[in-house]
């Protein structure tokens, strides 16, 4: 009963960690189970606790002096409590400050989601397109086997020479090592992937389902792009930033309430005890220090900001135009080669074989023939990757991968 229960407990254990996904569930696994975006998201929480503590007024002090009698003085103790207040909105710009530095560690995150899910989902569509590529290998490795198969039996006949086998043979060899090579990018491409989905080493990955259909979208405004929104969220946080400046010229007035008793012996008179109480104000004076440099800086780091708000907004723009201008040309490449050359490369491949299977042609030209169907083929192929991969690229550039 042992040995049966392990028998059915231990393949279970290896399939614990498959994990199977088809690539529209790419970007949203990245999003749950990428390690740095779980880090990332903690810059939201640390932003939030910042905010916690600002515009608000400093803790009031409390104060007790003592002072014993003397000839000129009685036995005095003092309390004091004071509080100081701005004399401008300082406390309300601070606030305005941390609020708008939350919001740009929130748009820091969604940027961060951008390009990894952007990343990732490339790294997928190389998967998927690199499948039908050793496929197609597949296909072409076999029928090179199968044609140096038949030239070996026609050279041991004498009736084709030795070198058209050897030759058949050679094409055959060199299409299984470029298999091999597939093989060895398909494992550097999961490597690079399975990290960002979340997946261990040891556990295995499997992309389903086919590329999508080589369709261009919409024009899609680029302006709620995360980075845009976090540059401009920056710029209005060096616009406050540099009004809390100017706020600082005039340092805090200081209120306090002060009193105590205070006891003095007279002459033929004994101990007479009185009390006092009074208020206390101390207002600083901006003689020597307005805050000058840090106004200064604050004002420059605000227009550094706001150019460098302009100067994304015209990357973003030009990421997005050279994107889809890609995808325009990789779809009409792609929809030539597959309607147009492909089709009479293989009617002419097709009709060679058979000639030279009849001996009115050479081995070389066949080769060559099949050589060009396979460039043409895997140009196809390698159109229809990088339509997506441009895709891929206009909506990161876009700010479309992000509901």
């Amino acid at each position: 009963m042992s040995r049966f229960f392990l028998l059915l407990f231990v393949p279970s254990l290896g399939l614990a960690g498959d994990v199977t996904l088809p690539l529209s569930a790419v970007a949203g696994r990245v999003r749950t189970q990428h390690p740095q975006l779980k880090a990332a998201r903690l810059m939201v929480a640390e932003a939030q606790g910042r905010a916690l503590g600002s515009g608000r007024l400093p803790n009031p002090t409390a104060g007790f002096d003592f002072r014993s009698e003397s000839r000129l003085s009685p036995v005095a103790g003092e309390f004091s409590f004071e509080q100081a207040f701005p004399l401008t909105r300082r406390l309300s710009l601070e606030k305005r400050l941390t609020a708008q530095l939350v919001t740009a560690a929130g748009f820091e995150v969604r940027d961060a989601e951008r390009k990894f899910m952007a990343e990732a989902r490339g790294l997928a569509v190389r998967l998927l397109a690199l499948e039908k590529q050793r496929a197609l290998r597949q296909q072409q490795t076999e029928l090179a086997r199968k044609l140096s198969e038949f030239t070996q039996g026609r050279a041991s006949k004498g009736e084709l020479s030795p070198l058209d086998a050897a030759q058949a043979q050679v094409d055959a060899q060199r299409l299984l090592l470029e298999g091999r090579r597939i093989e060895v990018e398909r494992v550097a491409l999961l490597g690079a992937l399975k990290p960002m989905l979340g997946i261990a080493p040891g556990d295995s990955l499997n992309l389903v389902g086919e590329l999508p259909a080589l369709v261009v979208p919409g024009i899609i405004p680029w302006q709620h792009r995360a980075d845009y929104q976090l540059a401009r969220t920056k710029e209005q946080a060096a616009q406050t930033d540099s009004a809390l400046a100017h706020s600082k010229r005039l340092q805090d007035v200081s209120l306090g309430v002060v009193g105590g008793p205070e006891q003095q012996h007279v002459a033929d008179q004994g101990y007479q005890r009185t009390g006092y109480v009074g208020f206390r104000i101390s207002i600083p004076l901006p003689f020597w220090n307005r805050n000058q440099g840090e106004i200064a800086e604050k004002k420059a780091s605000a227009e550094r900001q706001r150019l460098e708000t302009e100067a994304l907004g015209k990357q973003i723009a030009s990421e997005a135009d050279t994107a889809r201008r890609e995808m325009q040309a990789n779809a009409a490449l792609a929809r030539e080669t597959r309607g147009t050359l492909l089709p009479l490369v293989q009617e002419q491949t097709a009709k060679l074989e058979k000639a030279y299977e009849s001996g009115q042609t050479d081995l070389l030209t066949v080769l060559r023939a099949r050589e060009q169907r396979l460039q043409l083929e895997a140009a196809a192929l390698d159109a229809a990757r990088d339509f997506h991969l441009a895709r891929i690229r206009y909506e990161a550039a876009t700010g479309a991968a992000l509901p």
